[in-house]
This record gives structure tokens, C-alpha cells and sequence, in this order.
């Protein structure tokens, strides 16, 4: 009863024919040769079902084959990716990114491993430094993968992993410093966990490429001895520069009384410099001193 549906039937099958031999040229541009081996044999099969039951109504679901069975054999892989592909099991190659063509019905397993710089903040850390000092630490570390193969073969979750081990390495290595280390050497300590960490996750396929400590919390009662510790040094260096002034002013004036005495005359001229910044403040009252030597004068003019 199909027969006089025949020709349209033909022509479907002549365009999922070209549709399938589009596939075959596809796996041998790609270089595929085991999946160019595999469509050819399929594709023979398929067709040879296909012809021999134009007049049945199996013949609908063998076209539907091909609609459903190639393009589950399509991977793309983006730029920024690459596919981890598994083959019955077994770890056989790397796909580049573009299109890629695999096995189906589950004979190839691919797994996509992002290559981008991920970022990881490890959770505040409870740290007692070397002086015994509860710090609270928070940091981020900055990794991407090197090797995708390891990265799913070595390690179940490198992400997680990273992160555990980063907090690990964290206060392990901080509790060997002094808080005054911690705070000032910053960097120092950032080039050391970014070089144990990345030295830790070689295995894993994984390069650590950055460690930064974000912030260090201390207990409110630290806070307060710092606070005062410093503000005793500010009032130290107050009084060494007090000090140090007045010391200096006792020289400006050992010297000039020397040079008073050299110059008896000095003296008056100073009497009249102050005298004339008096006036110019208005004052009702001048107080004027009188030098002992003009007493002295009148003394010796009585007698």
C-alpha cells in the first residue's frame, strides 16, 4: 500500500543519504580515520535496510536514523576549552577546540576542562602566629589548568581541591611568622604560598599563578595595645623634639650673649627694637627697661 509513495520516498532517502555521506566528509577533513571506518560501515548498513524496505513502514524509522544517530556524534569544543575524551573507559585523546566528531551511544565520553584563570576565595582562616596572636586571614588564590588530562585523571574536583589545599598551606605557613612579619612582609609571604601551592597542585595540572592575602583581622583587644603602643611613640618623639629645640634655642643663646658681651651696645639696640614693637600693638602701658650700667652713672655722678 506504500508503493505509490515509492518516489517521495526515494527522494528522502537520496537527501539522508547526501546527509550522511556530508558526515563522512566531515570525519575525513577532521582526519578521523576510525571515525570516517565507522560512519562508512554504518552508513552501508543503514542504506542497505533503508532500500530493501521502501514499501514498508519500517522504512519511517529507519530515516529517522539519521536525524537522531549523527548529530549526537558532533562535539564543539569552545576556544577556551578543551574536551577530555574517554573512550570505553579509557582516557584516548585531547579535542581541540572547533568541531569534533565522536562515537555515540556512549562508546566516547568527553569531558570539558575550562583553561581560563579561575579565581578562589579561601574562607577566613583562624591563624596563630608565632607570638601567639589570633589572627583571622583571608586571601585569593589565582589558578588556571596546564594539562587538562591531569587536571581529570589525578583529582576529582580540582576546584574544591585547590581551595582545601589552599586554606592548609595558608595556616601552616603563616603560624611559622610574628605578627609584625605578617603585616609588614606582605608580599614575602605572598610569593611563598603562591610557590608552595603551585609546587603542591603540579600534579593535578594545575598552575597556581598568583596568591594574595586580602585582609588580616586582629582581636579588638590587640587593636588596642597597637593603638596605644603607637600613640606612646608619637608622644616620645613629642618630647625628643621638644628637647632637641630647647637644646638648640640654649645655644642661639649662649651665643648671642656672647657676642652681648663682646658689644655692650648690643644691648641698648635690643632695648629699642623691643620698644618700637611695643608701640605698634596701641598699649596704654610701656614698661621700659632701664640698663643697671646708667644707675651705676648717676651713682658715681652723686659721689
Amino acid at each position: 500500500m506504500f508503493f505509490y509513495a515509492s518516489p517521495a520516498l526515494f527522494y528522502i532517502f537520496c537527501v539522508l543519504a547526501a546527509w550522511w555521506a556530508l558526515w563522512l566528509l566531515l570525519a575525513l577533513a577532521k582526519r578521523a580515520a576510525t571515525i570516517a571506518t565507522f560512519l562508512i560501515v554504518t552508513g552501508g548498513i543503514w542504506g542497505y535496510l533503508s532500500w530493501g524496505a521502501l514499501d514498508r513502514p519500517v522504512v519511517f524509522i529507519l530515516f529517522l536514523v539519521p536525524l537522531i544517530f549523527l548529530p549526537s556524534m558532533l562535539r564543539i569544543i569552545t576556544e577556551y576549552e578543551r574536551g577530555v575524551l574517554f573512550r570505553f573507559g579509557r582516557q584516548k585523546a585531547v579535542l581541540e577546540p572547533g568541531l569534533n566528531l565522536t562515537f555515540p551511544l556512549g562508546i566516547d565520553v568527553v569531558r570539558r576542562i575550562d583553561l581560563r584563570t579561575f579565581t578562589i576565595d579561601v574562607p577566613k582562616q583562624e591563624v596563630i602566629t608565632k607570638d601567639n596572636v589570633p589572627v583571622l586571614v583571608d586571601a585569593v588564590v589565582y589558578f588556571n589548568v596546564f594539562d587538562p588530562v591531569l587536571a581529570v585523571v589525578k583529582v576529582a574536583d580540582y576546584v574544591k581541591s585547590t581551595s582545601l589545599l589552599g586554606q592548609t598551606i595558608l595556616r601552616s605557613v603563616l603560624g611559622q611568622h610574628d605578627l609584625d612579619d605578617m603585616l609588614s612582609k606582605r608580599a614575602e609571604l605572598n610569593s611563598v604560598l603562591q610557590k608552595l601551592l603551585d609546587e603542591a597542585t603540579d600534579a593535578w595540572g594545575i598552575k597556581v599563578t598568583a596568591v594574595e592575602i586580602k585582609a588580616i583581622e586582629l582581636p579588638e583587644t590587640m587593636k588596642r595595645a597597637m593603638a596605644k603602643q603607637a600613640e606612646a611613640e608619637r608622644e616620645r618623639r613629642a618630647k625628643v623634639i621638644a628637647a632637641d629645640g630647647e637644646f638648640q634655642a640654649s645655644e642661639k643663646l649662649t651665643a648671642a650673649a656672647k657676642i652681648i658681651a663682646e658689644q655692650p651696645a648690643a644691648v641698648q639696640l635690643r632695648y629699642l627694637q623691643t620698644l618700637s614693637e611695643i608701640a605698634v600693638e596701641k598699649n596704654s602701658t610701656i614698661i621700659f627697661p632701664l640698663p643697671i650700667e646708667m644707675l651705676k652713672f648717676f651713682g658715681q655722678q652723686e659721689r
